[in-house]
């Protein structure tokens, strides 16, 4: 009986859990990954070793951006990185393989190359000057396996210092400018030098024009090329007579001790090295194929890549190694970084570092894999919203496309009605010729799924790059839908970053979007502007328009009426504006300027008219940040986002009355930092009316530097820096109100500006450093402001202002508590669920930019650095949206309970209205 009573037990136990876990089951999702996605890069590749015929076939690079990395050679995919130190502590030096593979390449070597059981590495690098840090890597894992570092006795001269690699010994060469070079060999793997430093005499080195080729050190004078054997017991200068004045630089070839390219090319500076000189091309390469030694060469003609390979001892050609393919134009010229041949006859595998920073692996006549590097050095960013549906653009086209008739009168009830009866009757008909297959076919954007949602979360990110290259990109899924290369052009006016600006957006139907990217030429200096459509990529009329003027200054207009486009004012060197395109220069008429200069702490106001159809600029006031103080330098600089609506005006307080917030849409703010003999450093703030130059507030903190990073909002600033007194960084805050009484509620004027505003301001302590800051902001202000801070750990913190809020109360009062300020702590918390992207850190993290979605409560936000990280942030939760655990059974059951039950009562309160009635 006990045990029929406990198997019993035992089966209600079991079914008791198997119902349990069948409820609980789906009761909390997993949203990793899935609002959000991140993109690793490891940069510009700068020296590459490939391993193809080993057991585990590698792609070993070092980047531009200090890091050292393994790839998947049959994909491109990333198998592990080290991200080494920034600049100049991290910047890479050398990066030697210490396989046979490696070493083949030097002449002087090819009979007794060192190996890894020799000489004990894998891999090393040398990066920095002071100090200078030698490392040693392990290539299966990526793990540090040993280190020494080296202090040079005169900082200044080690900078310009290089380093180079031979039968397991590491020189550090050092040169004297017009004077002399020292050379100082250690052993790679310890540190120990057996030899003192060598001092060779060289007059002839200068500082643009040498380049070191193995262990070999040349320079460009005139026609000719001087060169030294820097291993030599007894170095002997080499002199060799070209035929002509080089018109480029002086560039050494990968591989080849003593040889470089001069004007495209080969020139071997000693007899020593058998090159044939007849050798032309933009890229040359030394390698090996079936166990001899060969030379590659690279170039584009007509938009096809010609790879071609010669054997080095006889010149003779490699048909194998023949490759003629189309290549695309927006990848830039093409750079050989290394190659390898497979030993069972499948051809070659060349890896191409681009002008574009991009890294092609091509095998074949084919593009293998590409890695778009160049979006490790993002500098500006925009989302955009997708077009239309044929549904909806037809009936946006109706509702604000039909709103005058051909005599220009508005349309009335009746003819409105009856375009909307025609327009649903076309579309009855789009649908039937769609089913029936005779429908008008979907348009590309269409076909790609570049449709806006209902949401507004759907949109085109286009992203600008440093090298020149411009990325269309699925918010989404983090597709590349289109690119575009700008070739000759460079950063901004003043080492400021390129510019994107939305001159027209998506919303616009049937106008098509339109973006435009000013930049620099890199030949003359002057302004180029580009144009183009931002969900297609496709230039826009006019597409690259180069400049007669350098610019100093550009801002956009208000929207026209014409086209519905913004114009673009510029300002150049002479304080000449032009407005593009030129029939909106009404626009900018009343409009005004400023710009800045840093080394002086300057800044100057412009006042812009348009009389007799031409357009002036004349200065009106100028603002000396520095007190003419030399040591005074502006260091940062922040505006309002335009993009930005202000929902509410004031602030409740305690006793029911409203504090109103300074809101001016001209103030900027403006840091400068200055030495100080008592202080050590001073960081000055101010607030500036960028209309009447006036100074609205100034702060000043002492012992305190840069960093900087500021967010300018509403009425509030938040920026950050480090205080060197106590060693740690800090966030100072500060509001500005008008008061109980609001000067003027609808128009705001910086002529007739209200009187200074109350300021409250408060300092925190941020336990971290910060590498960038940016607000939220949404459609229409409604939904909470918060301060995303990035870190250098690679975290972004999603901080409430309610934290930062300086009006937080020292004591725990009642009126704190009933405005709903929080008790003030010096400390701001960083819990780990503030952080948005949990442990998806972004290396290197630079910059965020946000944009509103078509929900109130939903902010986009992109972070890059070395790696890209899309993700979205609601502020005050996801309030006008649904949550996905919603029951649309149950609210579907209750609905129709309730529509049966009223019509159940309806009937039987009529039928007791009746009976009544006969009564």
């Amino acid at each position: 009986m006990r045990t029929r009573i406990s198997i019993w037990n035992g089966v209600l136990f079991v079914t008791s859990l198997l119902l349990v876990s069948t409820c609980v089951n789906g009761l909390y999702e997993d949203q990793i990954k899935k609002f959000d996605w991140r993109v690793q890069h490891i940069g510009a590749i700068r020296q590459a070793h490939l391993e193809l015929n080993s057991l585990s076939p590698r792609l070993l690079v070092s980047t531009q951006e200090n890091v050292v990395a393994v790839l998947e050679p049959k994909t491109g995919k990333m198998l592990w990185r080290q991200v080494l130190e920034n600049s100049p502590r991290g910047e890479l030096k050398l990066m030697q393989v210490g396989t046979v593979a490696a070493n083949i390449n030097d002449a002087e070597s090819t009979a007794a190359a060192p190996t890894n059981s020799k000489h004990g590495f894998d891999v090393f690098t040398v990066q920095g000057h002071a100090p200078a840090l030698v490392r040693g890597w392990n290539v299966a894992s990526g793990n540090l396996e040993w280190e020494w570092s080296l202090m040079p006795l005169q900082t200044e001269r080690a900078e310009s210092a290089f380093w180079f690699y031979k039968n397991g010994l590491l020189y550090h060469v050092i040169p004297t400018w017009r004077s002399h070079i020292e050379v100082t060999p250690y052993f790679a793997t310890s540190g120990h030098t057996t030899e003192t430093t060598g001092r060779i005499s060289a007059a002839w080195i200068s500082a643009d024009k040498c380049v070191l080729s193995g262990g070999y050190y040349s320079c460009l004078e005139g026609n000719q090329l001087i060169g030294i054997d820097l291993t030599a017991n007894q170095p002997q200068v080499l002199r060799k007579t070209l035929a002509e004045v080089p018109k480029d630089k002086l560039r050494a070839v990968e591989g080849i001790s003593g040889a470089y390219v001069i004007d495209n090319t080969l020139v071997s500076i000693h007899e020593a090295t058998a090159v044939c000189n007849n050798y032309k091309s933009n890229s040359f390469l030394l390698g090996k194929f079936q166990q001899r030694r060969v030379l590659a060469l690279a170039d584009v003609v007509n938009n096809v890549l010609q790879i071609r390979g010669h054997y080095v001892d006889s010149c003779e050609p490699v048909p194998e190694m023949t490759i003629n393919m189309d290549y695309p134009d927006y990848y830039g010229t093409p750079t050989l970084k290394t190659f390898a041949c497979m030993s069972h006859g499948k051809g070659c595998l060349y890896v191409l570092g681009t002008e574009d920073e991009a890294i092609l692996a091509v095998q074949q006549s084919k593009i293998r894999w590409v890695r778009q590097e160049s979006l490790a050095n993002i500098v500006a960013s925009e989302f955009i919203d997708l077009p239309l549906g044929d549904a909806e653009g037809t009936l946006e086209n109706e509702m604000k496309g039909n709103t005058e008739d051909a005599t220009g009168l508005e349309s009335d009830i009746s003819s409105a009605f009856f375009r909307r009866i025609s327009t649903q009757a076309l579309q009855i008909k789009s649908i039937f010729l769609h089913v029936v297959g005779l429908g008008q076919p979907p348009s590309d954007t269409q076909k790609a799924g570049l449709v806006r949602d209902s949401f507004g979360l759907h949109k085109m990110l286009v992203v600008l790059t440093r090298s020149g290259k411009i990325f269309g990109i699925d918010n989404i899924n983090g597709k590349h839908h289109w690119q575009q290369y700008l070739r000759d052009v460079q950063n901004f006016v003043n080492q400021e970053p390129m510019r994107l600006l939305v001159q027209r957006t998506s919303k616009h139907f049937p106008l098509q979007p339109l973006c435009t990217i000013v930049a620099k030429e890199k030949s003359t200096g002057n302004g180029v502007l580009f144009r183009f459509n931002p969900i297609n990529g496709k230039p826009a009329e006019g597409g690259l328009l180069k400049l007669n003027y350098k610019i100093k200054q550009l801002t956009l207009l208000a929207e026209s009426e014409k086209e519905s486009i913004k114009g673009l004012l510029l300002l150049d060197a002479q304080n000449n504006v032009a407005v593009y395109p030129q029939y909106v220069q009404e626009l900018a008429h009343e409009m005004y300027l400023f710009t800045a200069d840093k080394s002086t702490a300057t800044l100057d106001g412009f006042f812009v008219e348009f009389n007799d159809g031409a357009l002036s600029c004349l200065p009106i006031w100028k603002v000396r940040l520095d007190g003419h103080n030399e040591d005074h330098q502006l260091i940062a600089i922040a505006a309002k986002n335009p993009l930005e609506h202000v929902h509410s005006q004031g602030r409740v307080l305690a006793d029911r009355s409203v504090l109103y917030k300074y809101i001016n849409p001209n103030l900027i703010a403006a840091v400068t930092q200055a030495t100080d003999p008592t202080h050590k450093y001073l960081l000055n703030t101010y607030l500036i009316d960028a209309v009447s130059g006036l100074i609205v507030f100034s702060m000043t903190h002492r012992r305190a530097r840069v960093p900087v990073h500021i967010v300018h909002s509403e009425n509030w600033l938040a920026y950050s820096y480090y205080n060197d007194k106590v060693r740690r960084t800090e966030i100072t805050t500060i509001e500005l109100y008008e008061g109980k009484i609001q000067a003027n509620s609808t128009v705001w004027s910086s002529m007739n500006a209200p009187p200074m505003p109350m300021v409250e301001r408060q300092s925190y302590i941020v336990p971290t450093i910060v590498e960038t800051m940016r607000e939220t902001i949404t459609e229409r202000g409604i939904t909470n402001k918060h301060v995303l801070i990035g870190t250098t750990s690679g975290a972004i913190i999603e901080m409430p202002w309610a934290l930062l809020d300086p009006r937080r109360p020292i004591t725990s009062n009642t009126q704190g508590r009933e405005e709903g300020a929080i008790p003030y702590i010096p400390e701001l918390p960083l819990p780990t669920e503030n952080i948005i992207n949990y442990n998806q850190t972004i290396a290197r993290l630079s910059n965020i930019f946000t944009a509103p979605s078509g929900l109130e409560s939903t902010c986009l936000v992109l972070a890059t650095g070395l790696d890209m990280f899309v993700t979205r942030v609601a502020p005050s939760k996801t309030f006008d949206l649904l949550k996905e655990d919603f029951d649309y059974i149950l609210i579907t059951v209750v609905l129709l309970a309730l529509t049966s039950g009223s019509l159940v009562a309806k009937h039987l309160a009529s039928r007791k209205q009746l009976k009544q009635a006969w009564k």
